[in-house]
């Protein structure tokens, strides 16, 4: 898997966000970008998911083969502070949602999800009774196991406790093997401990 950038940038009504972006991705990169907050860190993440398009320059997308950027999204497992899930129902009914759209990794059942997420508890709740911090350990742990070559996390200890932020830690250093790496993260090394290569978004303004 590859992700070519080649003089990227994007803008708001007449805003540049960020601009002259050209860098290549490759598989096992592990990138942290950062910056302050509005900087642009989670539109690049939208931007390389596919959701949104550049303004400027390109993206392209290979394995073997190149992708087409409307079926990148089938590669991409992403969480983000503004991405939710279906509160109404409980972690078992939810996965076996999710899992329909965007199978997990060695085809993980209920029970080994839930032990992994720490979660046992509360497996007959709607996750509309959860705290925050469960809800982002529900998030994450879809994403992290899912069986996609490229994952994107944005601010993913957000609303994590100390605990849960170790619990964080320890998935997400299991599961970097073949696959790509992106972290939006407001310079919190709690989050991005693992990354081998950086992209502050405030460079190109």
């Amino acid at each position: 898997m590859k992700i070519n950038l080649e003089n990227t940038g994007k803008k708001y009504n007449r805003d540049w966000i960020f601009r002259g972006i050209t860098t290549q991705i490759s598989l096992n990169d592990s990138i942290v970008i950062s910056g302050s907050n509005g900087s642009g860190k989670s539109t690049f993440l939208k931007m390389i998911s596919g959701f949104e398009t550049p303004t400027e320059g390109e993206i392209s997308y290979s394995e073997n083969k190149e992708i087409p950027v409307e079926k990148i999204y089938k590669k991409v497992a992403y969480t983000s502070p503004y991405i939710g899930v279906f509160e109404e129902y409980t972690i078992e009914e939810l996965l076996k949602f999710y899992s329909t759209l965007k199978p997990l990794k060695n085809n993980i059942k209920f029970d080994q999800f839930i032990e992994t997420i720490e979660l046992t508890h509360t497996k007959n709740k709607a996750i509309k009774h959860f705290s925050s911090g469960m809800k982002q350990r529900v998030k994450l742990g879809l994403s992290i196991l899912s069986d996609s070559p490229i994952l994107l996390l944005d601010e993913p200890t957000s609303n994590l406790d100390k605990n849960a932020i170790l619990w964080y830690q320890n998935l997400v250093q299991k599961n970097l093997n073949n696959r790509i790496v992106i972290i939006a993260s407001n310079n919190q090394k709690e989050e991005s401990f693992f990354c081998t290569k950086s992209i502050d978004i405030e460079e190109f303004k």
